[in-house]
């Protein structure tokens, strides 16, 4: 996979792909992760990427300008499969769409920052709009960061254990049921006995009571009937 990131603030997003799963990923070449810089598209000597709103208000808008020149400058590289604006009123991110875009080969993610950008960009230039949650950050970044971790261990190779993502929650339509750790006995409070049984169809059967419990509790807007 080839993820473009762009933004006009790219140190926030080089702690996130610089440790931890992400890190490993890109050293087995299983993604490259290209941050973009906006403000080397910009045409003035000030490196200008944003204005004032027309017709008023507070806060400054990223223009079209130089947002055309780089989606167009990373298409001319390659084909990309989505272009992604990260904005709060964009579709809810979720597991399934995190799988979903675990299979495509190219993306780019356009973070917005300061009030957003011009609408134009958002009419013509990019194919899907990505919100992590109904509340406002600062800039795209942070979401550009959670979106791209939650793809990225979902590449085959990524994870030491192939299986692990598989049984993350919300891969089933649940959340994860509780796990324990040695010592199974810890001031008295000790693991589930059924987990030291050694009976595995017992164990995954309580794992996915355990797990539907949870979800009525927790999550209930998941649970069909």
């Amino acid at each position: 996979m080839h993820l473009s990131i762009i933004t006009c603030l790219p140190r926030l997003l080089e702690s996130p792909f610089n440790d931890s799963i992400l890190k490993r990923a890109q050293q087995k070449n299983l993604v490259t992760v290209d941050i973009i810089d906006l403000r080397d598209y910009a045409t003035d000597k000030h490196q200008s990427v944003d204005d004032y709103a027309f017709g008023g208000g507070a806060g400054m808008v990223l223009m079209i300008e130089p947002i055309d020149r780089c989606i167009t400058d990373l298409k001319s590289k390659r084909q990309y499969d989505e272009v992604i604006y990260m904005s709060p009123d964009g579709e809810l991110f979720s597991q399934p769409l995190a799988n979903e875009l675990s299979l495509k080969k190219n993306l780019i993610l356009l973070c917005g920052h300061y009030k957003g950008v011009d609408e134009r960009v958002r009419e013509h230039l990019v194919t899907r709009e990505i919100s992590i949650g109904n509340y406002v950050l600062s800039g795209g970044e942070l979401a550009a960061a959670v979106v791209a971790d939650a793809v990225i261990r979902l590449l085959p190779g990524v994870l030491n254990d192939e299986t692990s993502a598989l049984s993350d929650s919300f891969q089933d339509g649940l959340v994860a049921p509780p796990v324990y750790t040695r010592p199974a006995d810890y001031k008295g409070w000790k693991v589930p006995a059924i987990l030291l049984s050694g009976d595995h169809a017992k164990i995954e059967e309580w794992k996915h009571e355990q797990a539907l419990e949870r979800t009525r509790k927790r999550r209930p807007g998941l649970i069909v009937d």
